[in-house]
């Protein structure tokens, strides 16, 4: 009598057993390791800091726009095509971490996509086991067990064992129905990240182009300038005036760390020992200290320092003698440009980068990076100006650059 609804029961509990078995991953296991970890609001938030980039890139436009290419704006137009140029830089590197953003994204979602289809496929199989277990008990439907009810009491129980049977069944077809939504959904997403990431990288070559093209504008601005008398003169004069200003700087900061240094009780033992390079890509020297002939009107005759030529504008700047930073700024003569003071009266100057990794404070080593050479400021070129002070006095940096290549 009761025969029927005791293989029903054993098939559910069969089916519920086989569930129970089926793996469940570990914390942890499984998981996409964190250092991948990147999420779609990452990406929107890159997104966004680009607009920032876009509107700022057109005020600088607007401001280029309203000056007029005479001579007496020279050096007003070369610092905003310098910020025009440091804009593009942050774009590329904004466009650079999308890129990342989106091949993390896509290798995210191929792992949860795998783990859904896995997670179908078991759940399909599973089912597809509980209806063989059912039949094996001789279940042939949820109608034929409630009308062989002898009783009514013998049908609600009956109907509660069928019930949960059903609910069980539906439960799993749900999870697949939900699991298949899934995939679709991550596929789709799938889809859009690699449309976008292939967008990406097309937008990051017309960057790095519209780069190329503005750096070269912005040196021959100056090689424009130098070719012209007046104007060289005038920019000349500027230059001077401008380097004149960053020499009173450096003396107020060196007073102000030595001061700082003697209230700590601190000394310049660690600073002690020779120079190195200040890069290790080019031992060209396109320019020596004092006096020169360049052949170009309007340049100095008193450098005071050395330019490095033959280094593009990738190159890292190394400190060449450990310090700590007085100044990291940008100037309109020097571009972008670091001084590090290495003991009373001794500090080392770098010039024109196109970016500096130090700020002012910053304690550093010898053969730490503080930057990436360029063709900032009153430069025509990319090239990395070097100075060195002693006693308070600047002094030729060719005497402590072993191995120089004579290229003036």
């Amino acid at each position: 009598m009761r025969k029927t609804t005791a293989k029903l029961t054993a098939a559910l509990l069969a089916a519920l057993f086989l569930l129970a078995l089926a793996p469940v991953p570990m914390a942890g296991e499984g998981l996409v390791p964190t250092a991948q970890a990147v999420s779609q609001k990452d990406i929107d938030k890159l997104k966004n800091d680009k607009k920032g980039l876009a509107g700022e890139k057109a005020d600088i436009q607007n401001q280029l726009s309203k000056l007029k290419n005479d001579k007496d704006n020279a050096i007003q137009r070369r610092t905003l095509l310098d910020q025009q140029i440091s804009v593009t830089e942050r774009e590329i590197k904004n466009t650079e971490d999308q890129i990342a953003g989106y091949e993390a994204l896509l290798v995210q979602t191929a792992y949860e996509l795998e783990e859904n289809q896995k997670e179908e496929e078991a759940q399909y199989a599973l089912f597809c086991e509980r209806a063989r277990v059912m039949e094996e008990a001789g279940t042939t439907s949820y109608w034929a067990v409630l009308f062989k009810a002898d009783s009514f009491s013998d049908l609600l129980s009956r109907l509660s064992d069928v019930q949960e049977v059903m609910d069980y069944d539906q439960s799993i077809l749900d999870g697949l129905r939900q699991l298949r939504a899934q995939i679709q959904e991550k596929q789709a997403y799938q889809e859009e990240l690699k449309g976008e990431a292939e967008a990406a990288k097309a937008e990051l070559e017309d960057k790095k182009a519209e780069l190329s093209t503005q750096r070269k504008a912005a040196d021959q601005m100056v090689k424009e300038l130098q070719a012209d008398q007046e104007a060289a003169e005038l920019l000349l004069k500027e230059k001077e005036k401008e380097e004149a200003r960053i020499q009173e700087q450096i003396k107020k900061k060196e007073k102000e760390l030595e001061e700082q240094m003697r209230a700590a009780q601190m000394n310049w033992s660690a600073t002690a020992g020779g120079y190195i390079w200040p890069e290790n890509v080019s031992k060209r020297i396109t320019s020596p200290m004092g006096g020169r002939n360049t052949g170009i009107k309007g340049a100095s005759t008193n450098h005071k320092g050395v330019d490095i030529g033959g280094v593009g504008t990738t190159t890292s700047v190394l400190a060449t003698k450990a310090g700590v930073v007085i100044i990291s700024e940008r100037s309109s003569s020097y571009g972008n440009y670091v001084v590090i003071q290495h003991g009373p009266g001794n500090t080392t100057l770098y010039a024109h980068m196109s970016s500096r990794s130090v700020k002012e404070g910053d304690t550093v080593t010898q053969g730490q990076k503080i930057g990436v050479t360029g063709s900032t400021g009153i430069s025509s070129g990319p090239h990395l100006h070097y100075e060195i002070t002693e006693g308070g006095s600047r002094v030729n940096p060719l005497n402590y650059l072993p191995g120089y290549i004579k290229a003036w």
